[in-house]
């Protein structure tokens, strides 16, 4: 069976390296790539089944490039893995059309399980952290 295609668009090339490592036994990484219009260019290209974005990127950031993707008509899922943990994050990612959000440092959990779940339509969101969950909903004990 022919593995899905991945674009990864970070700005950080050790991440990516490592993104990339996670993710090359399951799918094959048809680009790496360090801004948001670098990555409108190559999906033209690339044709990719899902792009894994980070949020910050420089020229084009990931959330202006994803709602240019979906205004473009492109059919590719989009899983956003960030640093952020921001309720509103996720909130502006998902309106944008993507189907994942995934925090960085529960990648090695989550990003294969975000992928599959967006190849199938479904979204996928990490749990937030302890501390997170704290700063959003108000200090208390969970």
């Amino acid at each position: 069976m022919k593995k899905p295609k991945i674009l990864l668009a970070d700005d950080h090339p050790d991440m990516l390296e490592t993104v990339a490592q996670i993710l090359e036994p399951t799918f094959e990484i048809v680009g790496r790539l360090g801004d948001g219009q670098a990555l409108l260019e190559a999906v033209r290209k690339q044709k990719p089944d899902v792009i894994v974005v980070d949020i910050s990127l420089p020229v084009l950031n990931g959330l202006e490039a994803a709602n240019k993707l979906k205004l473009s008509g492109s059919t590719a899922r989009i899983v956003f893995l960030t640093a952020h943990d921001d309720q509103d994050f996720v909130n502006a990612c998902l309106a944008s059309g993507a189907l994942g959000y995934v925090y960085k440092a529960q990648m090695a959990v989550d990003l294969i399980a975000a992928i599959k779940e967006a190849l199938e339509g479904r979204t996928f969101v990490s749990d937030f952290s302890r501390s997170a969950t704290a700063r959003h909903f108000g200090a208390r004990d969970f």
